[in-house]
């Protein structure tokens, strides 16, 4: 039987896992009971922990257009859930940020996933994303997880991260805007509809 979700979001907002953190612990999420889209990604970004708000920077505003959900709709839409693999920013590594803290997936991720009842579409960003939610696919590239989950299977796509540092990757690889989005598309429209 799954816990309570009210209880998990209580125990996660007062989360204090990564208090050695750089910027110390400050979960950042978006989640109800409501959710029939989630969005998996890595661990919230710095802009992210200073905002308080998980997407609201140019990798947002791109992750919005590929749904096609305005800016109020992704925040205050309770069918829109954001759930990242590590709660807090892990702070800056040699080339990026840290991976998220793995006692943070250990902690919440299994429990919560349980709890939550209505998800019908999952959006995965991010190689610590897909190991975990398609571990069949842990050790394929990121642009072969992006092609073999094309069709949706399941409710699940496999995003490229929405950063601008993709620029490159997405120019490469065109496929993705111009056969993926519509279907990711197609879908938010119908669950939000």
């Amino acid at each position: 039987m799954s816990e309570d979700l009210k209880t998990l979001l209580a125990g996660m907002r007062s989360c204090s896992l990564c208090d050695g953190l750089e910027l110390g612990a400050k979960p950042i999420f978006k989640l109800s009971q409501n959710a029939k889209i989630l969005v998996v990604g890595q661990a919230p970004g710095r802009i992210a922990h200073e905002k308080g708000r998980p997407f609201d920077d140019p990798s947002g505003e791109r992750l919005r257009s590929w749904l096609a959900v305005d800016k109020a709709a992704f925040y205050e839409d309770d069918r829109i859930g954001i759930f990242p693999m590590g709660l807090c920013f892990p702070g800056k590594g040699r080339s990026g940020d840290n991976p998220p803290r793995s006692e943070c997936a250990d902690t919440w991720r299994s429990r919560v996933m349980a709890a939550l009842k209505n998800v019908e579409l999952t959006l995965v960003l991010g190689r610590y994303a897909i190991a975990w939610h398609l571990p069949q696919l842990k050790n394929t590239p990121v642009t072969e997880a992006v092609k073999h989950c094309a069709e949706g299977k399941n409710g699940i796509f496999v995003l490229p991260h929405p950063s601008p540092r993709n620029n490159r990757w997405l120019l490469q690889n065109d496929w993705f805007e111009q056969r993926v989005i519509p279907r990711i598309q197609d879908r938010v429209a119908r669950l939000l509809g």
